[in-house]
């Protein structure tokens, strides 16, 4: 039996940390099927610190309403189905879209992160598809009052 490892815990991780832990989260459990509960636990004893209630929360919600998301994601991927975009895109556009939905980010701040982590993680074609269909998100819920 191994005993456990003690993690030493330092101070709460910025909202661009948080939010890059969120999309590792979920990028994990896509590839692996692990609970988030697991996945949260692991990031702790990797990174040295608890993940923030912003990460829990949205790595939670998402995780809880992937199909609702995917389903408006499929609106504005021109034929593509979601299920075909690699796993980093498809996480990064589902935490992005929560992001939109629950709208206590400013939408450019969301889109501009989203694209920032998969340009850095992926490529910047990547990016600029992620770019596109939350770009297009933004653009149908501003003109249909936010119900998207």
């Amino acid at each position: 039996r191994v005993a456990a490892r003690a993690v030493p815990v330092t101070s709460a991780p910025s909202r661009k940390q948080a939010r890059r832990d969120a999309l590792f989260v979920l990028y994990q459990r896509e590839v692996t099927g692990e609970s988030v509960a697991s996945l949260l636990r692991k990031l702790e004893e990797r990174e040295g610190y608890r993940a923030d209630a912003f990460t829990v929360r949205a790595v939670t919600l998402v995780s809880e309403n992937i199909e609702r998301l995917d389903e408006t994601l499929g609106r504005f991927t021109r034929d593509w189905p979601v299920a075909r975009i690699a796993p980093l895109e498809r996480s990064a556009l589902r935490l992005g879209l929560h992001e939109l939905q629950e709208g206590l980010t400013p939408p450019e701040v969301v889109i501009d992160e989203a694209v920032r982590l998969v340009r850095r993680y992926s490529s910047d074609e990547a990016g600029a598809l992620v770019n596109g269909i939350l770009g297009a998100v933004l653009r149908a819920r501003q003109a249909a009052g936010a119900e998207t």
